[in-house]
């Protein structure tokens, strides 16, 4: 019996645009793929590890061309919008009281400045929620086996009774073996207020 929703939040909550946000990166960076470097700084940025002036200061020693706000602009190219209807989902699951709901996203500090300045109703939204964790802030990011482990230690839950729901299939993988329900949902063709059609099987 399932008694804890897990959620990610981009491409789950927050719409998000992967594919022509990361081509416009590599236009404006003029490159073809993020170089291993790029890659594992963006990684301790998203734990953080490092601040956001160090992320921003390591770009722009990279590609001196390119301003602050550039790169910012570059950066946040990914986030969209933030339909209504899933804040009123929620919402009613959230007043239900019938499970403990819990968000666990990858991100970092210059994306959820852009939430809290363009999606009104974020902190409305984060109230829903008995769990709220930004990588950011916890120091760990999916799909490390110990972000599932704070997660389920701090609020005292049982895998077996959790349903995680990603749209990022390595993600969903590590919370299966360790023994959450997952659902590693399709952006471009489910959404979640679907959550109890899709999963009815489980409630």
């Amino acid at each position: 019996m399932i008694k804890t929703l897990i959620f990610d939040f981009g491409n789950v909550f927050l719409n998000l645009d992967l594919e022509k946000a990361m081509q416009d990166i590599l236009n404006q960076f003029e490159i073809e793929a993020f170089s291993d470097d790029m890659i594992a700084f963006n990684c301790l940025y998203e734990q953080g590890l490092v601040t956001t002036d160090e992320f921003l200061g390591f770009y722009q020693d990279n590609f001196p061309k390119l301003s602050k706000q550039d790169i910012i602009h570059s950066w946040n190219a990914v986030l969209k919008d933030f339909p209504k209807h899933r804040l009123a989902f929620i919402q009613k699951l959230a007043s239900e009281k019938k499970y403990k709901l819990i968000l666990l996203s990858n991100t970092n500090e210059l994306h959820i400045n852009w939430v809290k300045d363009n999606i009104p109703f974020y902190e409305t939204f984060k109230r829903c929620f008995c769990g709220f964790y930004l990588s950011h802030e916890i120091g760990l990011r999916k799909p490390h086996k110990a972000v599932f482990e704070f997660v389920l230690n701090t609020n005292q839950l049982m895998a077996s009774e959790s349903l995680f729901i990603d749209d990022t299939t390595e993600h969903t993988i590590m919370a299966s073996q360790l023994g959450m329900h997952t659902w590693n949902i399709n952006p471009k063709q489910e959404d979640i207020t679907n959550l109890i059609t899709a999963k009815n099987h489980l409630f």
